[in-house]
Order: C-alpha cells, then sequence, then structure tokens
C-alpha cells in the first residue's frame, strides 16, 4: 500500500465537508485513506477505518460511548484512539500527509494524532479555533492551521473555497519530488539556539558550520524550540548541538512564559551526542506586556522588548542557582560536553552600560557553574561578550572538534 493523504474527522456530522475535501484531493491525483472519529451517528460515507475501531483503540467501544452519552468522555476516548491508529498507519508507511477539521472537540481529537507523525510529514488542521491559541493543537510539531472563518457545517460559498484551498494546499505538501526529500540527506545535521539577544553569536557559529559542510537547523529559545530541538535530539535527527542560548532555564526557575520545561538541556547528553554550552539570554526572564507580569516582581529591572514582550534582570541568587542546574543537567549525561562562558555579557542587554548590565550576577552565574561541574567537563572562559565574534569562533571550533573526536570514535 502506497502513502496516502490520511483524513481524520466525524464522518457523521462532518461528512459532507470530508468528502468535499477527499474528492478533490483525488481529483489532484492523491489517495486518500479515511479515519472516522464520529460518536453520533452512522458515517456519510464508508471510512478505511470505522469509529468502533477508533472507539477500541482508545479503551472503549462506540456503543459504550454512545450509550454513556458524556461528550467528554467520547473526546478523551476518540483522541487516544485517532492518536493510536494513525500511529500506527505511519508505522505501516501508509501516511504520506495528514488532514483534519472540525470545532473545538474534532480539532482536539485530529489535533493529536498529527503531533504523534514524525516532523516532516505534511500535517494541515482546518478549524474554528485556529485563530486564537493554536499551541495545545500545534505542540512542538510542524502542523499547519487554517481558520476555517464560518463554522464547519455544510457546503457554501464561503467553504468551498476555504477547504477546496486546504486540499490543494495538501496535496501540495504531499506531492513534493523525491529529490526535494533528498536535499542535504547525505549532511551531518546540527542543532544551534538563538534569540534576539544572541543573534550575532549564533549566526557566526551557524556560518562557520556551515561552510564546513554540515545541516544546520536553528531553534528560537522561545519554549517551544528548545523543545522541539530536544525532541529531534530524541528522534536521532540531530548529531551535534551548539547550545548557545540557554535562556529557557531562567524561564523555568523564575516563572516567565519561555519556559521549555523541567528536561530542557537534557537529551543531547543522554543521546551521547557532542554539545557546546554556553549561557546565552541567561540574564532575563521572559513575560508578556507589561501588566502580565505578576505583582511579586514589580520592584525588579524590566526592559520593553517589544509591545508584547518584557524582559525581567535575573537576580544574582537566580543566577548562582541557574549556574548549578546548568552543571546538574550537563553532569547527568554521557555526550562529550565543553562549557564556553563568556565573562563580558551573556546578551546584548548585559554589557557595559546596557539595561541588564551586571557583573555581580555574572560572577554568580559563573560561580554557580564551576563549583557543581563535573571536573571532566572543561569549561573555557573568555574575556568578551557572547557576541564578540571570538566567542563564536570558539564554540563552532571547539563544536568541530567535539565532533571530529566522535567520528573516530
Amino acid at each position: 500500500m502506497g502513502k496516502k493523504a490520511v483524513l481524520i474527522g466525524a464522518l457523521d456530522t462532518k461528512g459532507q465537508e470530508f468528502l468535499f475535501v477527499k474528492e478533490k484531493l483525488e481529483a489532484c491525483g492523491v489517495e486518500t485513506f479515511t479515519v472516522d472519529t464520529g460518536v453520533l451517528g452512522n458515517p456519510l460515507f464508508q471510512p478505511d477505518v470505522s469509529a468502533d475501531e477508533v472507539a477500541r483503540a482508545g479503551g472503549s467501544s462506540i456503543e459504550e460511548l454512545r450509550s454513556g452519552k458524556d461528550r467528554g468522555t467520547a473526546i478523551a476516548v476518540m483522541t487516544r484512539g485517532a492518536a493510536e491508529i494513525v500511529i500506527g498507519l505511519e508505522k505501516q508507511g501508509i501516511v504520506g500527509a495528514a488532514f483534519g477539521m472540525g470545532g473545538t472537540a474534532g480539532t482536539t481529537v485530529a489535533a493529536s494524532a498529527l503531533q504523534g507523525l514524525p516532523i516532516g510529514v505534511p500535517k494541515l488542521m482546518v478549524s474554528t479555533v485556529a485563530s486564537g491559541n493554536t499551541k495545545p493543537y500545534i505542540g512542538i510539531k510542524d502542523v499547519t492551521m487554517m481558520y476555517s472563518v464560518v463554522d464547519i457545517a455544510g457546503i457554501n460559498q464561503l467553504s468551498r473555497r476555504i477547504l477546496s484551498n486546504a486540499a490543494h494546499a495538501l496535496a501540495g505538501m504531499i506531492n513534493y519530488t523525491e529529490a526535494d526529500q533528498g536535499i542535504a540527506e547525505d549532511k551531518v545535521t546540527l542543532g544551534i539556539t538563538m534569540f534576539g539577544v544572541t543573534t550575532p553569536c549564533a549566526t557566526r557559529v551557524r556560518e562557520i558550520l556551515e561552510e564546513r559542510g554540515y545541516d544546520l537547523l536553528v531553534f528560537h529559545a522561545t519554549g517551544t524550540g528548545g523543545l522541539a530541538m530536544e525532541e529531534l535530539i530524541k528522534a536521532g535527527y540531530i548529531q551535534g548541538v551548539a547550545d548557545i542560548t540557554t535562556t529557557e532555564l531562567a524561564d523555568h526557575l523564575v516563572g516567565g512564559i519561555f519556559d521549555a520545561g523541567p528536561n530542557r538541556l537534557e537529551a543531547a547528553g543522554i543521546a551521547g551526542i557532542p554539545q557546546v554550552v554556553s549561557v546565552g539570554a541567561l540574564d532575563m526572564v521572559n513575560f508578556g506586556p507589561p501588566e502580565t507580569v505578576q505583582a511579586q516582581f514589580k520592584e525588579r529591572t524590566f526592559y520593553q522588548h517589544n509591545p508584547t514582550t518584557t524582559l525581567m534582570r535575573t537576580t544574582i541568587d537566580e543566577n548562582r542557582e541557574l549556574g548549578r542546574l546548568l552543571a546538574t543537567k550537563l553532569n547527568a549525561g554521557t555526550a562529550p560536553t565543553i562549557v564556553v562562558f563568556p565573562k563580558g555579557g551573556v546578551s546584548l542587554l548585559d554589557m557595559d552600560a546596557k539595561p541588564f548590565e551586571g557583573k555581580e550576577e555574572r560572577q554568580a552565574l559563573y560561580e554557580g557553574i564551576k563549583e557543581h561541574l563535573r571536573s571532566n567537563i572543561p569549561m573555557i572562559d573568555m574575556e568578551q561578550d557572547i557576541n564578540n565574534p571570538a566567542v563564536a569562533d570558539v564554540i563552532a571550533e571547539n563544536l568541530l572538534q567535539l565532533l571530529e573526536r566522535n567520528k573516530r570514535g
């Protein structure tokens, strides 16, 4: 069985709309495979995977869900089941792309299945909630969401245009050529973390490594960026890391909006891949607009990065703890690791005469790392700030040496 566009949704209440998308895709030469997640009635057309099969994969049956008449339970069961079914289809080599469509419930069910697919598999979700907070539906995967504008309730002048656009978009994604798919597959892939205030460093490191023939993935350290990198490391996509911008540790410690969770900075150590780690942007915790900053922080030092992002300077005590956390995470891993510490500043804001200049904070961070880091993990001290070209050169050259040593073996 070849790869197909897998359509996931309620074929009882949204059958007409799914049939419209199915026919559009097939008119484009794309084979389809349908997974029914409807629990209220019979599907408009015969699916490849029935709603009962989905319910059973989720731990129940369609009869139990219908007799129970509990919408919350039904959604939970079908969410688990759809994800289980689609992941199984992917393992069988059937999934060339995946498509979901619905309101809040339909989006929840289908999005869970989409998130279970590997990064790179085309994923498209047409949803009534795509104009709001989409993080729960996208997670850290490359899910494309399209706002339906009107409710998904029949084929009309507007929905016909939107669903037609969606079908053609998915057809375009699934019909990429083998040549496109194979680009850079012979290159070793590395990850870099970057923030606006560490961009000069990250850019120079990226350029040096690209000149040496490596394929670079740059992650914006906004919580989801760090999570995405860690996920790709676990999946084996990334073979080395220049973790320049570890700022997400500060948001996790203090309570900022760019929290990557308790396991940030651990995947490379567990995977055993070479990593050079620095302390980029650990001078700051990120919040939204000024009015969203918690009252407990009102006496702290702030910088308005833009109308929607407020930065708060980390304290001496927070920096000492951040140093300890960073060292502890690196100590627990088995990866070839080097730490580069820029004593002149950890961001564009933490420099002489800049808003977050903090020599005592930097010293506390340095001491926190130095006191707890394993003696066999080298720590390179640089007098310059993190965005000085000399620091970038040291990060790049040390990662290259670790990669070469790792290759030899």
